[in-house]
């Protein structure tokens, strides 16, 4: 076995990549060929790191040198000072906050990574995801060995009850007791199902969990398996997903030649065929028994329950759902038991929750915390605060199905009772940070707009009350709004929650509730004043050119897409309010911030 003295460790998820990070890899192999370090040097591709925006990210171990947004024009200098004269290169690290950032050599030391704790991200960006070996070396496999051989099918359902986990889908329900509940039911056949149709906006743990680290995934639905007496299993995956869709069928591929999927696994009863099923895209599917339906190769809708998956699923046998960080986080409590889990969190809710930070953020990517970590920590200590430095307006959690949350919320502990109490929901995890330039009410028209076109269509309150609430708030934000469209809102909302079947119409007014509660003074301004506080809404805002400032330049007249901009060289310009779109070119490229917004 080779001995390498240096591991390059360069990021291979699919923001990095995005970002040109498979150019990096391939510029680090051809250098490491000119130098004649390859057999000193090893280059590892990796899952993600959870510093998105940061990439594409090398790591250098032993050292754990933080290298960020590397091009493979800086390869050669890397190799040269770092891996040849072990001089790090210090302008290719991350740089602190403040007036005078100082580079930040160790990944260990960086403010994104030092209140995070990883669990269901314990490999992500550490293994190569393609190697199962590298899984292996890190522990993985030891808790099914251990489930096989010295635990019977209702003590790791115990351990699971005992840690306290929680479905990290969104619904929150406990986990060992659904797999009790399938674990019961009669039938010789059963399923187990991951589903990774993550549809939410703005949400990326899945994907990336299914890209850094899909042997966790298989080997937590091994343990279901064997714990619920299922023979067959699905992985659930968005076709729009295709990272993720190959190194899951990679995964399984080398799990089955190491006989660790298939028939009688490590030569005890257990077997298992685990199939990857690619999804369409439809949001509705994130429901499980659309999904089910969608399996069995019909349209992706919910029908009523009882009966309830684990007594009657996929082709109406015993089944069991869960989401891919319920499953990733499986293996970890078998290895190290349910109380070490539960010791994690707060009273109802154990554990970690894995985030996907995204907007008007600093640092954007995902985050691993203690549940009961606070929203101002994770937005503001883990995310480095607000882009530019802006002021902080709210923050939307749990995708369409969430609710806008206010500054006077940011020390709330996240937590699934905390949350709820709030109007909010966990959701899969998406949390989009939004500054003093968002407007609400746009946002919730956005949501709306989002699950209305999602809607399946099977139940009216969902198929038309959506329609209409998005109607009203088109109506708002084009300067035509009345008082009495938010009493009409409130009714809807509550009308649509009440009537639909499954989450996703039951939750879908759950923007418009939560912005009206903690912003209604924005609606109000857009229906009396005929004004968009943020700015943001064509229909109620006016762009003027200060002819005191205006310098004459010319460059908005030259930008201005439909030319109603009018003004001779160095002279004051004006705009021509009929004409003009409220694209906001103007006021994007003067110089001297002659352009305002009324």
């Amino acid at each position: 076995m080779a001995m390498y003295r240096s591991h390059v460790l360069i990021c291979g998820g699919t923001g990095c990549i995005s970002n040109g990070a498979a150019k990096v890899t391939e510029a680090m192999r051809k250098e490491l060929v000119r130098r004649d370090l390859t057999g000193e040097v090893l280059v590892v591709p990796t899952g993600c790191h959870g510093m998105c925006e940061m990439g594409p990210i090398v790591v250098v171990y032993p050292e754990g040198t933080f290298y960020s947004r590397v091009t493979p024009e800086d390869i050669p200098e890397i190799v040269e000072e770092h891996l040849y004269k072990g001089r790090p290169v210090e302008r290719l690290m991350y740089s602190g906050e403040g007036k005078a950032p100082a580079a930040i050599p160790h990944y260990k030391d960086i403010p994104f990574y030092g209140k995070q704790h990883r669990i269901a991200m314990k490999n992500c960006g550490y293994i190569n995801p393609d190697n199962i070996e590298e899984y292996i070396s890190r522990g993985g496999y030891e808790a099914l060995a251990r489930a096989l051989t010295s635990m019977t099918p209702v003590q790791v359902i115990d351990e699971l009850k005992a840690s306290g986990l929680r479905g990290r889908g969104g619904g929150g329900f406990p986990t060992g007791l659904k797999w009790s509940f399938c674990a019961a039911a009669k039938g010789d056949k059963k399923y187990v199902i991951c589903n990774a149709d993550e549809g939410d906006p703005g949400a990326f743990m899945d994907r990336s969990l299914l890209e850094g680290d899909p042997h966790a995934i298989l080997e937590g639905m091994l343990l279901g398996a064997y714990a619920m007496g299922a023979n067959e299993g699905y992985i659930y995956c968005r076709a729009e997903y295709p990272l993720a869709v190959q190194r899951l069928k990679t995964a399984i591929e080398q799990a089955e030649s190491y006989g660790l999927l298939g028939q009688n696994i490590m030569g005890t009863p257990l077997s298992l065929t685990i199939h990857v099923k690619e999804g369409a895209g439809a949001f509705v599917c994130g429901e499980e028994t659309a999904l089910m339906a969608s399996i069995e190769g019909r349209r992706g809708m919910p029908r009523p329950r009882p009966p309830f998956p684990a007594n009657s699923g996929l082709w109406g046998k015993p089944t069991n759902i869960n989401n891919v960080e319920t499953w990733a986080n499986v293996a970890q409590i078998i290895a190290h038991g349910g109380e070490w889990y539960a010791a994690m969190g707060t009273e109802k809710s154990k554990g970690t929750k894995v985030f996907a930070l995204t907007g008007k953020v600093k640092h954007t990517g995902l985050v691993e915390v203690p549940m009961g970590t606070t929203l101002r920590e994770i937005i503001f200590d883990i995310g480095g605060g607000i882009l530019n430095d802006r002021k902080f307006k709210a923050v939307q959690i749990g995708g369409p199905s969430g609710g806008c949350l206010t500054e006077e919320h940011l020390d709330t502990p996240v937590s699934y009772e905390s949350l709820t109490a709030l109007g909010a929901i966990m959701g899969s995890g998406g949390l989009v940070v939004m500054d003093d330039t968002t407007c609400i009410v746009d946002v919730a028209k956005f949501f709306l707009e989002f699950t209305q076109k999602e809607s399946c269509g099977k139940c009216p309150f969902c198929r038309i009350g959506t329609k209409r609430m998005l109607e009203i708030l088109q109506k708002i934000t084009s300067g035509k709004g009345e008082m009495e469209d938010l009493d009409t809102l409130l009714d809807l909302a509550a009308k649509v929650k009440e009537g639909s079947l499954c989450g996703l119409g039951q939750t879908a007014p759950n923007p418009i509730l939560t912005t009206l509660k903690y912003f209604r003074g924005e609606y109000e301004a857009h229906i009396r004043d005929k004004k968009c506080p943020a700015g943001v809404c064509p229909s109620l805002i006016h762009y003027v050119i200060d002819p005191a400032v205006c310098i004459g330049c010319t460059r908005c007249a030259k930008n201005c897409p439909v030319s109603c901009i009018d003004g001779e060289v160095k002279k004051p310009h004006f705009i021509n309010d009929d004409r003009c779109i409220r694209c906001g070119m103007c006021k994007q490229v003067c110089p001297v911030d002659a352009v305002s917004v009324r």
